[in-house]
């Protein structure tokens, strides 16, 4: 359980540090990164993490991913809140290291509504159940898909920033938000990216079930 913490926090926070650093560094030197390399470095950075670290934990990186994974039966509810502590504890390091090299930077990456805050709140639902809904169907596929699993969720997770980050910021993940958003001060609406991801989460276990019969939901499926 130890290695598995520890893939979880380190995980986490590569995926917070080059995520949200990539917004701050862009912010600081804009037209060098764009929106376009924002929603590469997510996608990619968790490609990256999930072969570096998938084996030891599986590589969640996520609290709504290992809800969700909790909710469907794939790993035992003792693991949930160790798991989702690490991940925590990965994120508030990575945002704490970038507030150290930008102190004066306003949200730190924080991700915040641009427009009415239920815009936001729709789509962080679908965007997360969406995710949840393919790491569900790619961890029980044929072996040769499974191979791939990495780059398939780096994939959605590119896909989902580069059309939805403008309005919501495609967080999908409560402890991306939570760390910059309380570093920076920037909490008006963070419980927009707390809630929906969580319910996201859930929606996407009866949605699996119902495509996926029998398979979808059970014990064992992934460690």
């Amino acid at each position: 359980m130890s290695r598995c913490l520890c893939a979880e926090l380190f995980g986490t926070f590569v995926l917070v540090f080059a995520g949200t650093g990539a917004i701050v560094f862009d912010s600081v030197n804009p037209g060098k990164i764009g929106h376009l390399g924002v929603a590469l470095t997510f996608g990619l950075v968790v490609l990256a993490m999930a072969y570096a670290v998938g084996s030891v934990s599986g590589a969640h990186l996520n609290p709504a991913v290992t809800v969700g994974l909790w909710l469907a039966r794939r790993v035992p509810g003792r693991q949930v809140l160790p798991f989702v502590l690490a991940q925590l504890a990965g994120a508030f390091a990575a945002s704490a290291l970038l507030f150290a090299m930008y102190p004066h930077h306003a949200t730190l990456g924080a991700t915040l509504p641009h427009g009415p805050p239920w815009h936001s709140f729709v789509l962080e639902v679908g965007l997360t159940a969406v995710l949840v809904f393919v790491i569900l169907a790619v961890t029980i596929a044929e072996p040769s898909v499974r191979a791939l699993g990495g780059i398939v969720v780096g994939a959605v997770i590119a896909l989902e920033a580069l059309f939805a980050g403008p309005i919501s910021g495609a967080s999908m993940n409560p402890a991306r938000s939570l760390a910059p958003a309380i570093i920076s001060g920037s909490v008006e609406h963070l419980w927009v990216y707390v809630v929906a991801p969580l319910l996201g989460a859930a929606i996407a276990i009866p949605t699996c079930a119902l495509i996926q019969q029998p398979g979808c939901c059970r014990k064992g499926a992934c460690s």
